[in-house]
């Protein structure tokens, strides 16, 4: 039977498939009087049945798993509560009519039917390259000529509302972004036509009301929308949106498909229904005085953020606790929501006591046995400054050098680790491209210059487009502007519903990759009720690991090729694939060309479609990244209980070792999410073997993630620890 037709069924038009299908099931269930001599016949006979094929194989080791588990009562993290598994009594009582709640969802039962019917050894068959090509050509890019057409009207139309929106503000006049008395409209639109290309201007301009983005968008939303927007604005629930980003949206109803940016835009009913109640997902982002983190990290306030020994994120207090929009799937709305985290620029604005407050927090890392990343992002580590920025990077200079200099002092064997890595998460390449100019290249540039010479060996701007609708020519410059300066390009997707349609990710690897940015993670959507409109199940990211980015996976010798491509220092002048020195003319030729040229022409000379440099992971509460999982049970709703293992390829906080379990609920159905596809236009054929993705497992790290190694022994001692 067809995913689409199955997914529309009823209990009993569901049953009577079950009957059909696998009447040896039906059979089991109703020669049994109790729950315990079902599962005991059900365990006899997945021991007698004719098993053929891998796939077999594996959905009867599901189906014992299920069988294990079911009674048993698990610690599921995220919520920090104990809940029964009852997946194959919910079966037993489906099968034999004895459901108590008559109104469940299918759900579960078509999830347990697909499972079934694996035991007869159908094999999922991967999509051919020509098939997966098809799947991604079909997605447009902001680099498409058609496309740009479409927002070169949306712009146009903006201008004059932008004119409208200067001439009737009430509050105080930009000091900037002002009408000189007597100027008539051709002068106005000439200078609004200038200010589109400042950065400042969009911020400035920027939407925070339903009603003024409903004109910006010419009036194309619905009362439904409308509805709930104002909604949110009486929660108090920040709105903004800048005039270049809402250019990108297709607000005429032909072209191109925009779901994937909307849904960054337009909030959903249960997001605005839960704010006010969010709860941190990353527990360790939960800080109290005096104690230590979930990840049992004694950190110094708000402004650090820290789950591994190596790495911790630093939140100034500027700007940059700001964005460029608020996503609605933000992994700190959080932190929004209690106003941490704001669009209130003025009051963002460093204060003097940030100063001393910014040598405290370097003071941390300076005496720190372990770090040797920082990721400097909040909000946004490129909303601050270019003044402030200069003076955060020169405070990470600074304490990296005091911090290398008290190590000559250390044994071998008893030294601290040194700074390796910076890094800037930012996503105004994708939301304000415009905001990557000459004065912050020079900052980038200098700043590298400097640490390079004291050992820093990695530098990064660490950037999230979620849809290669994204990637204009604003960001093309952009991203040009940044490599140009001597820094990598890394993005990180997050796996919403419209960013999971078939080929539209491996589409977005390869306009990234074409311009020399390699992909780094593919976040699983995380968070409880309020994400649930964009929750993708990770099955879904373990389908598109095996059946499409498989084509841009590369062989160990193509890695480390690749690897020293793009390694920001040489270290050594061989040709990692044959061995042989590279002639200095290519060492010259190769140091002068562009990242992109260089990543393209690699992709060309292996035939490679795209690079799969980037990892599937959902981030787990307190304890990292991870994909390795295996599905134990399920809900009465349908939704898949995982049992989680960490990511064993880095290190983490000794906190794991006493965790014990790691269980997480998933946020919605593989059936829920399937039909949300078919809404949304797609075939829910086309992902029918979503269901044999059971268990999966976290993948190798590309080179470039790996820290290098010290040139002597750092100490095993971590400091600033608790468990």
């Amino acid at each position: 039977m067809k995913q689409k037709k199955m997914l529309t069924l009823t209990l009993s038009q569901l049953k009577q498939i079950y009957s059909q299908d696998i009447p040896e099931l039906i059979e089991i269930a109703t020669r049994n009087s109790t729950i315990e001599d079902f599962k005991s016949n059900l365990s006899l006979y997945l021991d007698t049945c004719k098993i053929d094929g891998e796939i077999a194989k594996e959905a009867r080791e599901q189906i014992r798993l299920l069988l294990h588990y079911d009674g048993l009562n698990v610690h599921e993290l995220s919520m920090g509560q104990d809940m029964p598994v009852q997946t194959i009594r919910l079966l037993y009582q489906f099968l034999t009519g004895m459901l108590e709640n008559v109104e469940m969802p299918t759900d579960l039962f078509i999830e347990i039917f697909q499972l079934f019917k694996r035991l007869k050894g159908e094999e999922v068959s991967i999509p051919s390259p020509q098939r997966i090509k098809n799947r991604s050509d079909r997605w447009a890019t902001g680099l498409d000529e058609e496309v740009q057409e479409i927002r070169a009207e949306n712009k146009e139309r903006m201008l004059h509302l932008l004119i409208q929106k200067i001439e009737n503000r009430k509050s105080k006049p930009s000091v900037r972004f002002h009408f000189e008395e007597g100027m008539n409209y051709e002068e106005k639109y000439q200078l609004v036509s200038e200010w589109w290309n400042d950065f400042r201007f969009h911020l400035a301009m920027a939407i925070k009301s339903p009603i003024e983005l409903n004109r910006f968008l010419g009036n194309s939303l619905s009362p439904e929308t409308m509805y709930l927007l104002y909604k949110a604005r009486k929660k108090g629930m920040p709105f903004f949106a800048t005039p270049y980003y809402l250019s990108l949206l297709n607000v005429s109803g032909e072209g191109y498909n925009d779901e994937a940016i909307r849904s960054y835009i337009i909030y959903s009913p249960r997001l605005v229904e839960t704010y006010g109640n969010i709860h941190a997902w990353e527990k360790e982002d939960i800080i109290e005085a005096g104690k230590p983190n979930a990840a049992g990290w004694m950190i110094p306030g708000h402004n650090i953020h820290r789950r591994y020994p190596e790495v911790a994120i630093l939140i100034p207090d500027t700007m940059g606790r700001a964005c460029g929009g608020l996503c609605a799937s933000c992994q700190r709305m959080y932190d929004f929501q209690s106003e941490r985290l704001n669009f209130e620029f003025e009051s963002l604005k460093p204060k003097e006591s940030w100063e001393h407050k910014l040598r405290r927090l370097m003071t941390y890392f300076e005496e720190d046995t372990q770090l040797r990343d920082i990721l400097i992002t909040g909000g946004d580590a490129l909303m601050s400054q270019n003044k402030t920025l200069r003076n955060i990077l020169e405070a990470v200079y600074r304490m990296a050098v005091r911090k290398q200099k008290a190590n000559q002092e250390r044994p071998d064997g008893e030294k601290y680790a040194e700074l390796q890595r910076v890094r800037l998460g930012s996503r105004l390449l994708a939301y304000l491209p415009m905001r990557i100019n000459d004065e912050l290249i020079d900052i980038l540039r200098e700043f590298k210059e400097k640490a390079s010479a004291i050992g820093v060996k990695q530098f990064i701007i660490q950037t999230h487009f979620q849809t290669p609708l994204e990637v204009t020519p604003e960001a093309k410059e952009a991203i040009r502007k940044i490599i140009s300066g001597g820094w990598i390009i890394t993005n990180q997707l997050v796996y919403t519903v419209a960013a999971s349609r078939r080929g539209h990710t491996t589409r977005l690897r390869q306009v990234l990759n074409s311009l020399g940015v390699v992909c780094y993670y593919t976040f699983s959507v995380k968070g409880f009720n309020e994400n649930y409109a964009v929750f993708t199940p990770n099955s879904r990211s373990m389908q598109e690991q095996m059946e499409e980015k498989i084509y841009g996976r590369m062989t160990p010798e193509q890695a480390k090729e690749l690897y020293k491509l793009l390694e920001i220092k040489t270290e050594t002048n061989k040709d990692i694939k044959n061995g042989n020195e590279k002639s200095q003319a290519t060492i010259k030729k190769e140091s002068k060309e562009g990242t992109a040229t260089l990543v393209r022409r690699f992709m060309k000379k292996h035939h490679l479609p795209f690079l799969a440099t980037d990892r599937s992971v959902l981030n787990l509460p307190a304890i990292g990244k991870s994909m390795t999982f295996q599905l134990v049970g399920l809900t009465e709703d349908g939704k898949r209980i995982l049992r989680f293992e960490h990511d064993g390829t880095r290190r983490h906080s000794p906190i794991i070792g006493k965790m014990g379990e790691i269980y997480i609920v998933e946020n919605k159905s593989l059936a829920a999410y399937l039909r949300q596809l078919g809404k949304m236009g797609e075939d829910p054929e086309e992902y029918a073997s979503i269901w044999s993705y059971t268990k999966g497992e976290t993948e190798p790290r590309f080179s470039l993630y790996e820290y290098p190694d010290f040139p002597f022994h750092t100490t095993e001692r971590m400091s600033n620890l608790i468990i």
